[in-house]
This record gives structure tokens, C-alpha cells and sequence, in this order.
């Protein structure tokens, strides 16, 4: 896998909370899901991303999903089991990004523009303010879905550790729809069936305030878009392209995109993409050669061999910039600890 630009490489984690202590590496384009679980929900996590340029550095460079029909032109993908553990307003639970730092000195010329197009053909429920200290963006969650299922509903702790959710499948992309008694719940708050129908009901507050995301059910949710390419770094609205790298400070080179209630500010969970370049590039890899090295002497003493072709470890290396030591690639290359890619 070559990479467009050795200065950048891209790291995605994910956490119960703003607290980046919380966060842990997400393993993209891979079968394996991040579980996330805290007093609100147990949540299954999987990221996405075509052309996908980052750490850890033998990840896949696409996934089978992109070439499911319904994910044409999709440029990445946060799609996501859940189980909340107490009763969820439909009119309170939000998607969408936000940052801890002001943003508004890195804001692109166009930005006004690429807002108004987002509203009008993205989703016009959004609301921002990027001028503020703390910047945001935030939608209804029911209405940013782009794929939304609703499933079957036990107690809360019968579903078991996060880790033991129905699984978000790799292969296969979720659509609209539900399962078991999920179905009864969509007809009797007479849901459409398509996407884009959906979306349209749930702008209502009054149809927001009447769905409640039930302790105990389960829950599937896909958001995805063809707007964000992290292969060039760029934005690209029908009519409008914006090439994000010259944007990018030390307080701009992170999005965040967080489920959370709008109402009581608790987070549900948080999806953070960083572009690393730089020091925090060179300590990432660092960071990486040793959490490899650990797993593979955990592996050993289990018994295991890790996984790592000649092939692939040779593709890492490229990957990486050229000042870097090859050993340090070498000790980084074997199996994840928390699953297969």
C-alpha cells in the first residue's frame, strides 16, 4: 500500500467520553469491531475508510463494503451497533462533530458556501456555530443516519459485554430496516421504509419527541458520505472542492464525531481522526512498534505465532517516510491484539 504523502498518516480511535485517556486505536476496514461501553450504552464500532492511508500501518487499504451498491462513491463509513442501558429521547440524541479549541482563524475561503450547500443537500437539520471557542456541528441522530435498523429488545444486561453485540458485518452494509420486534416498533410509529423518507419525517420535532431509543433494544446505525476523502485530505461538495492540508495547524488536524444527548451534554460514545504529521507522527509510530512488539511477545508465550507476510511487512515499509528505521516497522508488523484485518 503506497501512500500519497509520507508527512501524513492517519489515526482513528474511539472512546466513552471526550477524555482521549478513554480512546482506544480503531482497526479499519477489518472484521474485527471496537467494543465501547459506558453508563449509557454498549456499543460494536467499525470505521471504514476507501484509500485509507494510516496506522496501523498493515491495515487494509479498502474494504468489501464499498462495493455493496447502496455505498457507490461512499468515501468512508462509522457504522455501529448499540444498546442503550436507559431510555434515549429521540428529540435529544445528536450526531455529529464538535471541537475543544477555536477553529475559526484555519476556516478555508468558501466555508460560508460549503455550509450552504451541506444544508440544502446534505441535511438540512444541521446547526453549527464554527465561530464559537468550542465550535460545533449537530444534527438529530435520527435524521443523520444515513441507514438506521431497529432490532429486538431484552434486558439490558442480557445482551451481555459490549464485545457480545450482533456484529456490524464487514462484507455487508446495513441498510434500513429492522429485525424482530423492531419491525412492530417502525409500524407503530409508522417509519417509512427508505432512507431519504426517514430523514424527511424525523425533521419534525414533534416525530422525534415520539421515538425513543428503548433500554435494552438493539440498535444499527450507519453514517457515511461521499463528502470527506481522507485519501487527498479534502472536501468535496457537488459544485465545491476544498483541499484541507494548508488548513491544518496543531488545533485543527483532528475530527470528532460524537453521539451524545443535546440536552444533558452525556456522550454516548466519540469516533476521532487524527492526521499526524510531524513529532506526533514519529512518536505514533513509536507508540505502535511498541504496542506490536508487546503483542507479540503475549503471542508467544500463548503459544501463537504472529501474522505478517513478507509481502505485507515490505508494504509497511514503504509506508513509511523514508528517514524512518527500518527495524522499528519490522518490530510494529504483527498481529493486532484485538483481532484479525
Amino acid at each position: 500500500m503506497k501512500y500519497k504523502s509520507s508527512k501524513y498518516l492517519l489515526r482513528i480511535t474511539c472512546g466513552p467520553s471526550y477524555d482521549p485517556s478513554t480512546h482506544i486505536p480503531i482497526l479499519p476496514n477489518c472484521d474485527t469491531p471496537t467494543a465501547i461501553e459506558n453508563e449509557h450504552i454498549k456499543a460494536h464500532i467499525k470505521v471504514r475508510v476507501r484509500n485509507y492511508t494510516g496506522l496501523p500501518l498493515h491495515a487494509p487499504s479498502t474494504s468489501p463494503y464499498f462495493s455493496a451498491p447502496s455505498r457507490s462513491g461512499t468515501q468512508y463509513s462509522v457504522g455501529f451497533s448499540f444498546v442503550p442501558k436507559h431510555d434515549i429521547r429521540g428529540d435529544e440524541a445528536t450526531w455529529g462533530n464538535d471541537f475543544d479549541h477555536p477553529v475559526r482563524d484555519r476556516l478555508p475561503p468558501g466555508f460560508n458556501i460549503a455550509v450552504k450547500i451541506v444544508k440544502e443537500f446534505v441535511d438540512p437539520s444541521i446547526e453549527l456555530d464554527a465561530y464559537a471557542d468550542q465550535p460545533w456541528l449537530y444534527a438529530p441522530a435520527l435524521t443523520s443516519f444515513f441507514a438506521m435498523r431497529v432490532g429486538e429488545k431484552k434486558g439490558a444486561e442480557e445482551w451481555g459485554a459490549a464485545k457480545e453485540l450482533p456484529d456490524v458485518e464487514e462484507n455487508a452494509p446495513i441498510e434500513e430496516g429492522a429485525d424482530g420486534s423492531g419491525q412492530q416498533i417502525r409500524e407503530q410509529l409508522k417509519l417509512p421504509d427508505t432512507v431519504s423518507k426517514r430523514k424527511k419525517h424525523f425533521r419534525s420535532k414533534e416525530n422525534q419527541a415520539a421515538f425513543t431509543f428503548e433500554e435494552g433494544r438493539l440498535y444499527q446505525a450507519d453514517f457515511f458520505n461521499p463528502y470527506i476523502d481522507f485519501g487527498d485530505f479534502s472536501l468535496k461538495l457537488p459544485g465545491f472542492s476544498i483541499n484541507c492540508i494548508k488548513y491544518i495547524g496543531d488545533k485543527t488536524h483532528t475530527l470528532r464525531y460524537v453521539f451524545k444527548n443535546n440536552k444533558t451534554n452525556e456522550v454516548y460514545f466519540c469516533v476521532v481522526f487524527t492526521l499526524l504529521h510531524g513529532d506526533e507522527l514519529q512518536d505514533a509510530i513509536k507508540d505502535e512498534a511498541e504496542r506490536w512488539k508487546m503483542a507479540e511477545e503475549e503471542a508467544a508465550q500463548g503459544g501463537l505465532k504472529p501474522a505478517g507476510s513478507a509481502e505485507s511487512l515490505a508494504s509497511a515499509k514503504e509506508a513509511l517516510p523514508k528517514d524512518r528505521p527500518a527495524v522499528e516497522v519490522e518490530e510494529a508488523y504483527v498481529e493486532h491484539p484485538m483481532g484479525k484485518v
